[in-house]
């Protein structure tokens, strides 16, 4: 049996489908009520929690878009100043349509990697709110960017304090042996530094460390790989 399809039903499936894909990218940035440690901002980034070891979470993120923008320097806390400033001028107003747009948590910085005294690459990115993930507003400055993060696998390990290079590289450096001790397979040349806070707030801090996945990602941490061999 043949069924007909008229006009008017092609264009409510047409916009069921754009209806599907708004619900779509509320699902992958959406409230923050449903991140214990993001508070300070409407909207977050949301993640499913693949599993969590004693050292580490393994999570899934969906692919978003991103306001970005690349800073060189020898230190993360001069070239995050300057990259901050510049993206904060995007989601208040510096972009083709002079909208407001809302700050979001995190704010990642990616980490291309060095050693600690040469020059290193630094791009911070600021998540897309939901109502903009289908069609950002264009920045007006040359130096930032709209890019699309791919789906991706992460290992994370999260300290409270603040993100400065030392403690970033110490908590990147924890974060790698014990992803070597378990043998798992993750991408060594970059890593993201993430942070959930404003730079004013004093208490209860959230920052994070990720490396991305190269492979099905390793869901025992040492202690416990030990514990199965002998058990």
């Amino acid at each position: 049996m043949w069924t007909v399809l008229t006009k008017g039903t092609l264009i409510y499936i047409s916009g069921l489908v754009g209806f599907l894909l708004v619900l779509t990218a509320e699902a992958r940035v959406g409230n923050s009520s449903e991140l214990e440690f993001c508070t300070e901002t409407q909207e977050c980034l949301l993640f499913d929690l693949i599993c969590e070891t004693l050292d580490y979470e393994v999570r899934h993120y969906d692919s978003v878009k991103w306001v970005s923008t690349e800073e060189t320097s020898f230190f993360m806390e001069i070239a995050a100043m300057r990259a901050f400033r510049r993206l904060f001028s995007y989601i208040t107003g510096a972009n083709k349509d002079a909208q407001k747009i809302d700050m979001t948590s995190p704010v990642v910085v990616k980490i291309a990697h060095k050693r600690f005294w040469e020059m290193g690459v630094y791009t911070m990115s600021f998540v897309l709110p939901a109502k903009h993930q289908m069609s950002p507003p264009q920045p007006t400055d040359d130096k930032v960017y709209i890019q699309q993060m791919p789906d991706m696998k992460v290992y994370v390990q999260h300290y409270g304090g603040w993100m400065t290079s030392m403690s970033d590289s110490s908590k990147a450096n924890s974060l790698s042996q014990d992803l070597n001790s378990v043998n798992a397979e993750y991408k060594k040349d970059f890593h993201y530094a993430v942070g959930y806070n404003s730079p004013m707030s004093m208490f209860n801090r959230h920052n994070e460390v990720w490396f991305v996945t190269e492979d099905d990602p390793v869901c025992a941490s040492s202690e416990e790989l030990e514990t199965s061999i002998f058990s």
